[in-house]
């Protein structure tokens, strides 16, 4: 497994991810009021090898991300996960740039509407942030909910997006 970290404007990102594909966008840190704390309390394994040039394209994509320049991401992934979190994930990356869905929308668009809770449990669980965009999930009250990165950092990537 390659790794590189990047650093971003919510801070530092770790990928990883191999011939497959993406694996891992995570979080290492929250910026904002959080940004003292580890978010991603993340440990890399001895076993994986930094390797920069392997996320060139990837760190490319989400540069122009973050300056607003790219609004769909074309790079690999290869997430593990069940079978149900895979149609979730899924389910994500066809949510339009600068546009939300609820947790009900997401179930409902997978077949399962009423499995909305475990549609949250499987975002919650998403390996690849940012590029399968779990932060355009929001509640059904229209409020933002729980990020991995914290509220500010889903706050942020929905203000890049023009949607909050």
């Amino acid at each position: 497994m390659y790794y590189h970290i990047i650093e971003s404007p919510i801070g530092p990102i770790l990928l990883a991810g191999d011939e497959e594909g993406l694996k891992y966008v995570n979080f290492l840190k929250s910026k904002g009021k959080d940004k003292d704390k580890d978010k991603g309390k993340v440990k890399i394994p001895d076993d994986w090898v930094e390797n920069k040039d392997f996320f060139r394209e990837t760190s490319r994509q989400l540069d122009a991300y973050f300056s607003g320049e790219l609004k769909s991401f074309d790079v690999k992934l290869a997430p593990k996960g069940t079978e149900f979190q895979k149609s979730v994930w899924n389910a994500l990356k066809e949510i339009p740039y600068g546009e939300t869905r609820t947790y009900k929308d997401i179930a409902v668009s997978i077949g399962k509407p009423k499995a909305y809770r475990a549609v949250g449990l499987a975002n919650n669980r998403n390996p690849i942030a940012i590029i399968v965009p779990c932060h355009r999930v929001i509640g059904a009250d229209g409020k933002l909910t729980g990020y991995a990165g914290g509220l500010d950092v889903k706050e942020f990537l929905l203000k890049i997006e023009g949607s909050c």
